[in-house]
């Protein structure tokens, strides 16, 4: 069983608590396995708490920090979810790459249940999410037409393809609020759009990680064809439950894999997205929010 830690911020941090690469898990995905040196860390943040505890330990030799997303048993709704809590722990941990894994349905026939899709955009349909974690006194735009890290997009594609996983390395994944499914109406409508699947978690995720200058990336695992399907209706859950943990077993073996080819130094530009962001005035800055905000604007200001 892992040990038990709380981080309540930077200095508090130790070597036992600290990790290179956090893997967020979706549906199906609720441990990481192969983690040595296993403990969990409870990271107190300025926005809450986090999904679950955060499991922390080493994977192909690199310091890896895992988050259940809807905590484990399944808990939490895409809705309810702590976002900023859930990023800002992995910010103060140490994290710079962040590998999410993620449930969703195709809204296009060449993408079939039990292959992968790495997306390379976003469209968000969400309604009301806090999705920022600016404000309070201060206010930053960071640049987003390229929502995903260019270099670990490419990872994650290539190593599915050397483990003979059928995987789409490009296309548009639609983020819905939930929890209820599409309509047909909306489904057609995806569909005229040329989205490629649909999910209700990983836009608000990558748009976080990117205020906080960590790389974001996710493997789409594609359980089901959406209700616009003629054969939709035939599906049963076992089915769908099928697809979803043969997906699971894969992502975890893409996982670890593409773990292991992730390079120590990142040639992205995500690592300075608020560079030039910040807009107000530095000495405008209310001192509550310096202190909130000190793991990802520290540096600028």
């Amino acid at each position: 069983m892992a040990s038990r830690k709380t981080v309540k911020g930077r200095s508090a941090r130790t070597k036992a608590a600290s990790a290179e690469i956090g893997v967020i898990g979706g549906s199906g995905l609720y441990a990481m396995g192969g983690l040595t040196e296993a403990r969990e860390i409870r990271v107190k943040t300025p926005f809450g708490d986090t999904s679950d505890a955060i499991v922390v330990g080493k994977l192909e030799g690199k310091r890896v920090a895992f988050l259940a997303r809807h905590g484990r048993g399944h808990r939490i709704l895409p809705s309810e979810l702590n976002f900023r809590a859930n990023i800002y722990a992995m910010k103060l941990l140490g994290v710079q790459r962040i590998l999410s894994v993620s449930a969703v349905g195709s809204l296009q026939e060449n993408l079939r249940p039990g292959e992968f899709l790495i997306p390379d955009q976003f469209f968000d349909s969400t309604k009301g999410r806090k999705s920022t974690f600016f404000g309070n006194g201060i206010v930053a735009h960071v640049t987003f037409d390229k929502p995903i890290c260019p270099e670990l997009s490419a990872i994650l594609g290539r190593v599915s393809r050397e483990q003979k996983i059928t995987v789409h390395e490009k296309g548009t994944y639609i983020c819905m609020e939930g929890p209820q499914f599409s309509t047909l109406a909306e489904a057609n409508y995806h569909r005229a759009m040329k989205f490629s699947v649909i999910g209700m978690t990983n836009v608000t995720e990558a748009k976080l990680a990117r205020e906080a200058e960590i790389c974001y990336a996710t493997i789409a695992m594609i359980t089901d064809y959406d209700c616009w399907h003629p054969e939709h209706d035939s599906v049963t859950v076992e089915a769908i439950i099928g697809t979803l943990n043969q997906n699971a077993s894969n992502a975890q073996t893409v996982l670890r894999e593409a773990i292991k080819a992730i390079s120590a130094e990142r040639g992205c530009k995500c690592g300075s997205a608020l560079k030039h962001a910040i807009l107000t005035d530095r000495k405008a800055v209310p001192a509550a929010t310096k202190k909130h905000l000190a793991a990802i604007i520290g540096k600028y200001l």
